[in-house]
């Protein structure tokens, strides 16, 4: 097989046991992955892959102008903290610490 897959959108986009076996069993030729589904956890089976894959966590991101906006989102968040208490991009997995940290539950 001659088919690559590239992920560099979310972990949770491809099912890492269905491409590891895709990969062993020759159905698919080669992967290269960015995003991980258990991050920062890589798992061994795909470190074992060879040059099956290529597996370059976050690189997909490491150009001037994302680090740039990175930047600036970050410290628009911190200043729109500072001057209300809320962020401009809350991350709805730190609700509860947020909540906690305000003194509210």
């Amino acid at each position: 097989p001659t088919g690559t897959l590239i992920n560099v959108a979310r972990g949770s986009v491809v099912d890492e046991t269905a491409l590891i076996a895709a990969l062993k069993d020759g159905r698919l030729g080669w992967a290269g992955l960015d995003v991980f589904e258990d991050e920062p956890r890589i798992p061994k089976e795909l470190r074992d892959l060879g040059n099956k894959v290529a597996l370059c966590p976050h690189v997909g991101s490491a150009t001037v102008e994302t680090r740039a906006a990175m930047e600036d989102l970050t410290l628009n968040n911190i200043l729109q903290h500072m001057k209300d208490g809320t962020v401009l991009t809350p991350v709805p997995e730190c609700e509860q610490l947020v909540s906690e940290a305000n003194g509210s539950t």
